[in-house]
């Protein structure tokens, strides 16, 4: 039996433990520094606080350390690390491989998707190394997926929701290249979502300025099984820089779908207890540009938003009727005053309004302007939804069961969980016959399964008495207090830890000989290289070298197809290639099409 483990995001403690209530088998969280999102940091302290909380569900908490470092950064990232195994972290989510060469915490290390895992050479050679799994590349399809398990037996981990990289993952250079923030140091501007005009080799416009980079959102919700089958052991969602509510909505989706197919035969739950939600997760009621699987099984005709970066939310009609201050769409909506809609305009702007009122059905917004008949109109903002999940959206219940019986010298209640812990919690007392039997057992079953704001769950006591005895409410409820606090160090004590082990040897690089994609910033990383076989001929971009003329980015994404141009001659439409991106700046992006595997790159031009 497999266990299969939900992966969710957490930009700080308290979303976090939102994700762990909603469902999450592991969430995984960035540190104070050396994570790939800059913004998304946090304290020690924090850390612990979060892991503390999901450790008593058995979920486990990963840091990101993920980002490439200097030499000078080294020991602070070695500090780092040794701090977050001492306060119980499960796991490092790491890119340098210089860290390899560092004396490391026995914690289990993740190789992050910035290292471009995207072939079974790359993947076996990681797990020969000390990896205890590997983070898939975005852009694998489900078959290829299937060739790295048939030759590995690291665990896998694949990304099934959330925003997308344009980019091969690691190996973007664009933000770097035309602002000098690194993704690779946790600093991406996200170019991607800006407006960029395509243009012929002299200077002819093929389309307007627009967002031609920026992609839609992944959802993979609908091949959970093919990834199953195909070997995954977590299901990652994207998201650290997102809000409480994106989180708990997604997680909660995510959760009811995994359960349907974990049959606890040949796949089980990595962590414990139920959740029990208070609210129904609808994945296009939170920021989305619209969803795509990434041609995880099939090509999509379009997985590109190209015409805005900004969530959509959830398409709720067309405006089928005018008025002068309010509008009617073609199908009823339980839209509400705060609701936020946007719509887009004759000239493919997006734009936004929100509710005032709605009566009858007819909606009353504050602006109309750009808004006409036969509009398509989203809901990227639900109040009520909102609402919901800022409050409390669900709460994560362990089962257990209870037994109380006599002694010779009074009682002993014997609890045992989910888990298969058990304990026994005896109490010293007088036995008294009750006089109301029915009712004292009856109380007895109240107090003991009260549990409160206990992570636990008990919805029968077996009373195994001779007689039946009268117990006061005072000693039951300080037993049951007792069972909870011991079942909970029991818990802890027989919690599930894994180890991790660096293992140094020579396994030779499948790839020989490196270039400046590789992201090796520091001597330790060259030296991890050279024991593997491997020579290092440039260092990282991030050193400080001069971009122009070099690729900055390869995308599994064309361009040409997404314009409905693959295949057509443009020099018959009167243009000539090469094409180019010219941005709002006059930065200029040279694109290389590779039509054989329906891709494209992208090369740093000189700007004019």
């Amino acid at each position: 039996m497999r266990k299969i483990e939900l992966l969710a995001p957490a930009k700080d403690a308290a979303t976090g433990i939102v994700a762990v209530n909603c469902g999450a088998d592991a969430v995984y969280i960035g540190a104070e520094r050396f994570g790939a999102r800059e913004n998304a940091g946090n304290s020690i302290a924090d850390i612990e606080k979060l892991a503390v909380y999901a450790h008593r569900y058995y979920a486990r908490v990963c840091v990101t350390l993920n980002t490439i470092l200097k030499d000078e950064e080294l020991p602070d990232a070695l500090r780092l690390a040794n701090q977050l195994y001492d306060i119980g972290a499960d796991g490092l989510i790491v890119q340098d491989t210089g860290l390899f060469e560092l004396p490391l915490p026995p914690i289990p290390l993740i190789a992050s998707t910035q290292m471009h895992n995207n072939s079974p050479e790359k993947v076996r050679f990681l797990e020969q190394v000390g990896f205890q799994r590997v983070v898939l590349a975005r852009e694998l399809t489900l078959e290829q997926i299937r060739q790295i398990r048939r030759q590995t037996a690291i665990e896998l981990e694949v990304f099934i929701h959330g925003a997308l990289c344009v980019s091969y993952s690691g190996r973007c250079y664009l933000s770097y290249a035309i602002g000098g923030r690194s993704g690779n140091r946790g600093q991406c501007a996200q170019p991607c979502r800006r407006k960029y005009q395509m243009c012929d080799s002299s200077g002819k416009a093929i389309t307007d300025s627009c967002h031609l980079l920026s992609l839609k959102d992944l959802d993979r919700s609908a091949f959970l099984p093919d990834l199953l089958e195909a070997g995954v052991t977590a299901f990652k969602i994207e998201g650290r820089l997102k809000d409480t509510p994106y989180v708990a909505n997604i997680v909660g989706f995510y959760r009811q779908a995994l359960d349907t197919l974990l049959d606890g035969n040949s796949f089980s739950r990595s962590s414990s207890g139920k959740t029990h939600f208070n609210f129904k997760p609808n994945p296009h009621k939170t920021f989305n540009r619209g969803y795509t699987s990434y041609g995880l099984e099939t090509k999509e005709a379009s997985i590109a938003s190209i015409h805005t970066p900004k969530s959509l939310g959830e398409r709720i009609g067309v405006v089928i009727q005018m008025g002068k201050n309010h509008f009617i769409l073609d199908q009823p909506q339980d839209l509400t005053s705060g609701d936020g809609l946007c719509f887009f305009d004759d000239d493919r702007q997006l734009c936004g309004t929100k509710v005032n009122a709605v009566r009858n059905h007819i909606i009353y917004p504050e602006k109309m302007e750009s808004l006409k008949k036969w509009t398509e109109v989203f809901r990227n903002y639900d109040h009520r939804f909102v609402k919901q999940l800022t409050t409390e959206p669900a709460r994560r219940l362990i089962d257990i069961n209870m037994v109380i019986e006599e002694g010779d010298d009074g009682f002993k209640v014997t609890a045992r969980d989910e888990d298969s812990n058990e304990v026994e919690v005896v109490l010293e007392a007088k036995k008294a016959i009750a006089q109301k039997p029915t009712e004292a057992l009856e109380t007895i079953r109240r107090q003991l399964t009260k549990l409160g704001n206990t992570p636990f769950s008990c919805d029968q006591v077996k009373i195994d008495f001779r007689k039946p005895y009268f117990l006061p409410v005072s000693l039951l409820n300080q037993l049951r207090r007792d069972v909870c606090d011991r079942l909970m160090e029991a818990r802890e004590t027989n919690r599930p830890r894994s180890q991790g082990q660096i293992l140094k040897n020579n396994v030779p690089y499948p790839y020989p000989t490196l270039d400046f994609t590789e992201n090796v910033l520091n001597e330790k990383a060259r030296a991890f290289y050279r024991r593997h076989g491997a020579t290092c001929k440039e260092p990282a971009a991030e050193s400080g070298m001069d971009m122009e003329g070099r690729r900055v980015m390869t995308s599994r994404y064309c361009i040409k197809k997404e314009l409905g141009l693959c295949g057509v001659s443009l020099t018959e439409r009167g243009f000539t290639e090469p094409l180019y991106l010219v941005d709002e700046d006059g930065h200029l992006l040279i694109l290389e099409f590779n039509c054989k595997d329906c891709g494209m790159a992208i090369y740093l031009g000189k700007r004019d």
